[in-house]
């Protein structure tokens, strides 16, 4: 049973930076894909970053480009994000997802799904 389950998510104030956590298992993790998305109230979701299997691709949305980083830790089984400069329009519930060898910015496409983690930056 494939298992996601994101942590590090809170308050924050704009300026700040928040580290989120995934931990994947039930899979075998190094043959996947992993992605961050995040829905904000009232908006859709939206892909935020992803790193192919192999790591050597990785692909940020332009609204977080040169503030966010996402890692991998083959290892642990571990995701990382990590968000630096944060605004308060970065506030929405973020979502690990991973799915076989190749990144897609499409959530439809991504089979295994975090419980999502919160994250609040305020003005």
């Amino acid at each position: 049973q494939v298992q996601l389950v994101e942590s590090g998510g809170g308050l924050v104030q704009t300026g700040g930076s928040l580290r989120l956590s995934c931990a994947a298992s039930g899979l075998i993790f190094k043959n996947y894909a992993v992605a961050w998305f995040r829905r904000a109230p009232g908006i859709d979701r939206e892909f935020v970053v992803g790193k192919d299997w192999t790591g050597s691709t990785t692909y940020y949305a332009d609204p977080v480009k040169g503030r966010f980083t996402i890692s991998r830790d083959n290892a642990k089984n571990m995701v990382y994000l990590q968000m630096n400069s944060l605004k308060p329009e970065d506030t929405a519930v973020y979502y690990c997802a991973l799915r076989p060898f190749r990144i897609t910015t499409m959530g439809d496409q991504y089979p295994n799904w975090g419980q999502g983690t919160q994250v609040t930056v305020s003005s």
